[in-house]
């Protein structure tokens, strides 16, 4: 039963892999993270710490092969890790509530802000940054708070449903 978590897992990070990557960028460049959506789906479903560590390491190395900023692989390592983890604590300290949209909602952007914050400043520690962190937070995290917020919420509601009418359960599924 472990490898087909593992198996759905991979799979959910592929397909946020590959929609992350033939989404065109909308207002100035900035587009839908379809991986991080992704990367906080799989932890909803199956909130297992092993599972979000894989999904921790895949998704950070995922994002670091198909970085666009100069010098994001080791950040986009970081990023994963940690927001991954904090994400768990956050999620096995409500799991006697309903996952309903609005939490979805909520955790998902607290997650876009978390891993947003933590890649920029390691990147600015580790390589620096072509502007200043504050323009970056504003007009790169800030929107996309809000964009994977509401995104990933919907995508949350329609996997899961999927799950259910296909009859396919997941370890630690929170219907």
């Amino acid at each position: 039963m472990k490898l087909k978590n593992n198996i759905f897992t991979a799979l959910l990070l592929t397909i946020g892999l590959i929609l992350h990557q033939i989404t065109p960028g909308i207002l100035g460049g900035m587009k839908f993270d379809f991986l991080l959506s992704f990367i906080f789906i799989s932890i909803f479903l199956n909130s297992t710490f092993r599972n979000t560590m894989l999904t921790a390491l895949l998704g950070g190395i995922l994002s670091a092969m198909t970085t666009t900023f100069p010098g994001g692989q080791i950040p986009n390592l970081i990023d994963k890790l940690v927001t991954c983890l904090i994400l768990f604590i956050i999620i096995k300290g409500i799991q006697n509530f309903k996952l309903n949209s609005f939490i979805v909602a909520l955790i998902s952007g607290l997650g876009t802000f978390i891993s947003g914050a933590i890649f920029l400043l390691s990147a600015l520690l580790i390589t620096g940054l072509p502007v200043p962190l504050k323009v970056l937070m504003i007009t790169v995290v800030l929107p996309t708070i809000l964009i994977n917020g509401v995104g990933t919420a919907f995508l949350y509601g329609i996997i899961k449903r999927a799950l259910k009418l296909l009859g396919i359960t997941v370890d630690n599924f929170n219907a």
